[in-house]
């Protein structure tokens, strides 16, 4: 099957036109062209639509080949851009070349035209997928280096191969500082087995995700972080370092550790509320309570000591009839359930 080719045709013979694109048409390509043969033709050919290849004569009439690579130049492609001419000399097609075409052939030998085209279109695609990858890794680059969370990378033995600002704002030390070091003097002395473990993890390829630990600023200061760790892979697969995320969580330990005191100071305190409970020594006449010192005291007195309840005052109604005979005396709690019943 021929591959699709979109060829803008630069030349005013309809004839080298037809033989040029039959010999693409002969190399496999199934050419879709267009022939142009003025600057203004050409320019609103390649403002209409993407090409894949650009094929100009050297040689046309108030036109020809050093203009349409001007024009060609001017509209920023980066697609190929072959010269032919029957007439040209080897200096003028070097000038060409050194001027930005990517190749020439003579119309005398056209045998040329097909692997010229072949080796310049894998040429143009390398470029393209070369600019991706660079146009990726500037964006990646700008969001490690605008990241908020402290990013680096690492080799096998721990050494630092980059270090982002925020990570700069996190330990205090500058990526000049850390870029050629080993990563161990963010470990606390007191941790001596945690570097080697995670690189052996990483070695095997293992992901270590939310790790928390301590690291040692350059100021001397520990702060808590969580770490995420991932392999780095070359071409073949193979793990030849690591990336590392960092995250000072210093802030949410502290307010951690100010919910468990706060909990536990909840909890003491409820340990010391008082209740009463068991046998109460109480006289049978005065209904005074005999505390654990053997002092006899008011009910409510003792009450009030070993429990959160507090007192109101008010008259039963049988006291009321014993100190006040002849007086109609109810309490509250009656006239309110008198009222609900009427």
């Amino acid at each position: 099957m021929a591959d699709a080719l979109r060829v803008l045709v630069v030349e005013d013979s309809e004839d080298d036109a037809f033989l040029t694109l039959r010999e693409l048409r002969r190399g496999g390509f199934d050419p879709q062209f267009e022939r142009v043969e003025t600057a203004e033709a050409m320019s609103v050919a390649l403002d209409r639509q993407p090409w894949d290849l650009i094929i100009s004569d050297y040689s046309i009439p108030s036109f020809g080949g050093r203009a349409a690579l001007a024009l060609y130049q001017q509209k920023g492609l980066d697609i190929p851009f072959i010269t032919m001419s029957g007439v040209i000399g080897e200096e003028t097609a070097v000038e060409m070349m050194k001027a930005g075409a990517h190749d020439y052939v003579m119309k005398g030998n056209l045998a040329r035209l097909v692997p010229a085209v072949k080796r310049e279109l894998h040429a143009a695609q390398e470029r393209l997928e070369r600019k991706k990858a660079e146009t990726a890794r500037a964006h990646m680059a700008a969001i490690v280096a605008s990241c908020e969370d402290a990013i680096l990378s690492e080799s096998l033995d721990g050494t630092v191969l980059s270090w982002n600002a925020a990570a700069q704002r996190m330990y205090g030390y500058t990526a000049e500082e850390m870029i050629g070091r080993s990563i161990a003097v963010l470990i606390p002395a007191y941790r001596p087995n945690e570097l080697p473990g995670i690189l052996q993890r990483i070695r095997q390829g293992e992901l270590v995700e939310g790790f928390e630990t301590v690291r040692i600023c350059k100021s001397g200061e520990a702060i808590d972080v969580s770490v995420t760790l991932s392999p780095i892979r070359d071409t073949t697969g193979q793990v030849t370092g690591a990336s590392a995320i960092s995250r000072d969580i210093t802030q949410r330990k502290r307010e951690e550790q100010e919910r468990i005191k706060l909990i536990q100071d909840l909890t003491d305190a409820l340990t010391q509320v008082k209740t009463l409970g068991g046998l109460l020594p109480i006289c049978a006449s005065c209904k005074k309570i005999r505390d654990d010192k053997g002092y006899w005291q008011q009910v409510e007195t003792y009450i009030k000591q070993h429990s959160n309840a507090d007192f109101t005052h008010g008259i039963c109604p049988e006291c009321a009839q014993r100190l006040y005979p002849g007086y109609n005396l109810k309490s509250a709690t009656e006239e309110q359930v008198e009222r609900e019943q009427a």
